[in-house]
């Protein structure tokens, strides 16, 4: 089984930080965290120290072990379409990015 990270930058729609803040906290990332394969998740809030362009104001990195990331993703996507996992529209859902990074294997 492989190991991967999953990234995640979002942010609020203006002026609805606080409810999406709960809802993250309280429901999605329990949510996300139940799903088969994901061992681990934390969240973080962009700083103004940096190189390049910013990202969105809030990052989530999970980990994740699986053969493959695409099963995590398509899981996701059964439980939301399910209504097994809670949505918000406070998220800005359109300025959402999302990607897997599969954990570096020294070269010999």
């Amino acid at each position: 089984m492989a190991k991967f990270v999953m990234v995640v930058q979002s942010q609020a729609k203006p002026g609805r930080e606080a409810e999406y803040h709960r809802w993250y906290d309280r429901e999605h990332l329990p949510d996300i965290l139940a799903i088969p394969g994901v061992t681990a998740g934390r969240r973080f809030d962009a700083t103004p120290v940096m190189i390049g362009e910013p990202g969105l104001a809030c990052l989530a990195i999970f980990e994740i072990e699986a053969d493959d990331p695409a099963e995590v993703m398509a899981e996701m996507g059964r439980r939301a379409s399910a209504g097994a996992m809670s949505v918000t529209d406070s998220l800005d859902a359109a300025a959402t990015r999302l990607w897997f990074y599969r954990e570096h294997e020294p070269v010999g």
